[in-house]
């Protein structure tokens, strides 16, 4: 990264966005401190090591549904069968079951199977009389069984380190017995928005004034079970002020994330101040419409991350780059973002030369299955309405001049 962010940063030629995705992730070292929880209080965290089931998943023989367990060598031949029944096993039970040759045992999901019972008849294919059952369907060795260590055998790995405890991964972690699991401690994420037209949502407008829509979208992006969030509100441009700001967040954060003041305008701060407090940042014009500009940095312990000032921009940049950056800060392995394949739903012309991430509404689905996108309003990265009103971006080549009705496009939904 380069020292400093002076005129050469703001010179250089325009990244591709996996350049700019591949030199931010570079950044965003992770943080690398750990904690343990029981398992219930872990759940929306980082795995922060790798988990090994303690024994065979199963540990035992079962019963996959409700039925008859038999010995298939008991049946000899014939296509209709009728066997006494000796006893009844469920879930839970310890103790041994036996029956003697010839007999099967009512058994439910989840039982142990005794040792020598080698199949389950479902219950909906036997006539039940008294005392025994018929069936007309030879069952196969193994029918019907779970044996034991079919999911995971003991010391294979479950998860490993990177991952979200989700509902899947609790659900894998409390079936090997896991009830404490080490996770990376929250990252501690501050946010603020810049500008001096800024006003809460609700205050009366003067003349040149705004309603602040970032605040409350970053809020909401940043709003992560495995994140510890201080939204410090927005900032005037006033440098003193934003100084002050950014070194507090510097010094109390693992990361700090900004809209508005990364450009190059009289009133764009925050590269010049960034510099000017030690940071080493990188100011980048990436190759993506809408969010050109794009800075981020260290400063000792914290990365800031500047995002643009029009609510679009700042969106689409965030998802599509600083999201990652941020998972990757917290410890979380990386994922690509998936793209679905669309369409088109009617002709579009638009200037070459930036991948654009434009808002899309979905009108239906082709035969099969992908989405016909229509592509909204070609101005609109301060349109916030607009991206409320879109189910995601089509992603547009940066050469294509044209785009025909039909053509294949990839789509980021949100």
């Amino acid at each position: 990264m380069a020292d400093g962010c002076g005129c050469d940063a703001l010179a250089h030629d325009l990244l591709s966005v996996p350049e700019a995705l591949e030199k931010g992730l570079a950044a965003a070292a992770p943080i690398g401190m750990r904690e343990s929880l029981p398992l219930a209080e872990a759940i929306g965290r980082v795995l922060a090591q790798d988990c090994v089931s303690q024994t065979d998943m199963p540990g035992f023989d079962n019963a996959a549904m409700d039925g008859f367990a038999l010995r298939t060598a008991d049946l000899g031949s014939g296509s209709r069968f009728e066997l006494p029944v000796a006893g009844r096993v469920a879930a839970g039970d310890s103790g041994v079951k036996e029956a003697p040759s010839g007999a099967a045992l009512r058994i439910l999901t989840g039982a142990p199977v005794p040792a020598g019972f080698d199949a389950v008849v479902m219950q909906e294919h036997c006539e039940r009389l008294d005392g025994r059952i018929r069936f007309d369907r030879r069952p196969q060795p193994g029918q019907h069984i779970r044996r034991a260590g079919e999911d995971l055998r003991a010391g294979e790995t479950i998860l490993t380190k990177g991952c979200l405890i989700g509902p899947r991964e609790a659900g894998a972690l409390a079936a090997a017995g896991y009830g404490q699991v080490q996770v990376n401690r929250r990252l501690k994420v501050a946010f603020f928005s810049t500008g001096n037209e800024l006003r809460h949502p609700g205050e009366p407008l003067g003349p040149g004034q705004i309603w602040n829509s970032n605040r409350f979208m970053l809020r909401a992006l940043l709003d992560r079970p495995w994140v510890e969030l201080s939204d410090i509100g927005p900032v005037d441009d006033d440098p003193m002020r934003l100084e002050k700001t950014l070194r507090e967040a510097c010094d109390n954060a693992d990361l700090i994330v900004t809209t508005g003041g990364v450009s190059v305008g009289d009133e764009d701060h925050m590269p010049r101040l960034f510099a000017a407090m030690g940071g080493k940042a990188d100011v980048m014009k990436v190759a993506m419409k809408p969010g050109k500009p794009l800075m981020f940095g260290r400063r000792g312990g914290a990365l800031y991350i500047g995002l643009p000032g029009n609510p679009v921009s700042a969106y689409v940049t965030w998802r599509v780059i600083g999201a990652h950056m941020m998972a990757r800060r917290a410890g979380l392995s990386y994922r690509p973002e998936p793209l679905l394949p669309a369409v088109a739903a009617a002709d579009y012309h638009r200037h070459p030369g930036r991948q654009e991430y434009r808002p899309a509404r979905i009108l239906d689905t082709t035969p099969d299955g992908r989405p016909r996108l229509k592509l909204l309003g070609s101005s609109y990265s301060g349109r916030v309405a607009l991206l409320a009103q879109a189910d995601g971006v089509a992603v547009l080549p940066a050469q294509a001049a044209d785009i025909a009705e039909g053509a294949h496009l990839e789509f980021l939904r949100f």
